[in-house]
């Protein structure tokens, strides 16, 4: 790849031939040298998971001028670690993107988020690094709206970089018209009725894990779930470090 333009790594959940991921990458070509090392198929809700007992392939999928496309059959995080480790040995990506993601990654999502997998750990490794997610699951989901806000956001972040530890959730709904930006933080909210118990012809149990989500503070007017339910793109600066300094200070009165 030239060194002329900026090296940006991108991964996602919902495996390299999704539609998200190949959006982002025509959004962004434009702007930087791409590597896309992505899962061989959805792996959808594996957050930070790593695989410790299986043995990982990367499969070289494209090779063109400034872009390059690995597929691994490993999670989003692997991903990211195999093409730290062996894609970018002559060259450290500025930049790390998750996405876009085919589904809402607002709130008490973002534990479970591979495309925020793919972020953290990018975070962890002192990368800037983001996570864009549209709110739909639809496999052919119109991307094309989010195209100027992306370009913006990657620009800043190539200008301008992040603070140490702290990575961007950036969640879009699904709108006709964007009522802008608000910078936000994350929704409480919990999820509920998350199994479904079927019965199998040959007479044993089993379950779908589901779930419906419920915004427990809807009223609140600075959080991700309320500025998407606006119609706003919703920016939520998110950090590594999940220390509750509160809970230390507390905790020091203890009797231990």
């Amino acid at each position: 790849m030239e060194n002329k333009k900026p090296f940006i790594l991108i991964s996602n959940d919902d495996g390299y031939q999704a539609k998200g991921i190949n959006s982002l990458v025509d959004m962004i070509r434009d702007m930087a040298d791409i590597l896309v090392c992505a899962p061989e198929s959805g792996r959808s809700g594996m957050a930070c998971a790593f695989s410790a007992n299986e043995p990982l392939v990367l499969v070289p999928q494209k090779q063109e001028e400034g872009l390059e496309v690995w597929s691994c059959n490993g999670t989003p995080v692997d991903c990211v670690k195999l093409a730290l480790e062996e894609l970018c040995k002559e060259r450290r990506p500025q930049m790390v993107i998750g996405g876009i993601n085919h589904g809402d990654n607002a709130s008490v999502n973002t534990h479970y988020s591979g495309t925020m997998g793919v972020t953290l750990e990018g975070c962890m490794k002192y990368i800037p690094s983001v996570a864009f997610s549209l709110c739909t699951h639809d496999w052919f989901a119109d991307f094309e709206p989010l195209r100027p806000y992306i370009r913006k956001i990657v620009r800043k972040v190539l200008d301008d970089g992040l603070p140490k530890g702290i990575c961007l959730n950036v969640n879009f709904p699904v709108v006709d018209h964007f009522q802008g930006v608000r910078v936000c933080r994350m929704a409480s909210g919990t999820w509920d009725n998350e199994v479904v118990k079927c019965r199998h012809p040959r007479g044993y149990d089993y379950w779908w894990m589901v779930g419906r989500y419920n915004n427990d503070e809807p009223e609140a007017e600075d959080t991700d779930n309320w500025a998407l339910r606006h119609g706003y793109v919703a920016i939520t600066p998110t950090k590594i470090d999940i220390t509750s300094y509160e809970m230390i200070e507390q905790m020091k009165n203890w009797d231990l």
